[in-house]
């Protein structure tokens, strides 16, 4: 099995119960980024969880090829910069992300991005 089927296949099902749960969730859910945006510690701890899982994806899949192998590079570059901007500047992600939890959509458009974004993964990773 190749890095890229395997990366989908672990990153695919995660996203995809990740978005479904928010889905089924809404309420819960924003009271849970709520209190993550009000803390810079779990921020800032975040950022230690996410940049290095994005920098594992980047490290042994950086492939620029247009195909569902570039949708998984996109992935850790993705955490790569999300996880360094939680380390660099908690603060400003704290503030960002209390703007975006103040729109009425903004949870049922995450939970959408991160259900298609898992099915996309699922998709690629497991028709191989």
């Amino acid at each position: 099995m190749s890095n890229s089927v395997f990366i989908a296949r672990l990153i695919g099902p995660v996203l995809l119960v990740i978005g479904l749960a928010v889905f089924a969730n809404q309420r819960a859910f924003r009271e849970m980024a709520e209190e993550l945006m009000a803390s810079r510690a779990l921020t800032f701890l975040s950022g230690l969880i996410i940049m290095p899982i994005g920098l594992a994806v980047v490290l042994t899949h950086n492939i620029w090829a247009i195909d569902g192998r570039m949708m998984i590079t996109l992935f850790g570059w993705t955490n790569v910069i999300s996880g360094a901007l939680r380390l660099a500047a908690p603060a400003y992600v704290m503030q960002t992300g209390r703007a975006m939890l103040k729109r009425r959509y903004a949870i049922p458009v995450f939970a959408a991005i991160w259900a298609v974004a898992g099915a996309l993964f699922c998709l690629f990773g497991f028709r191989h």
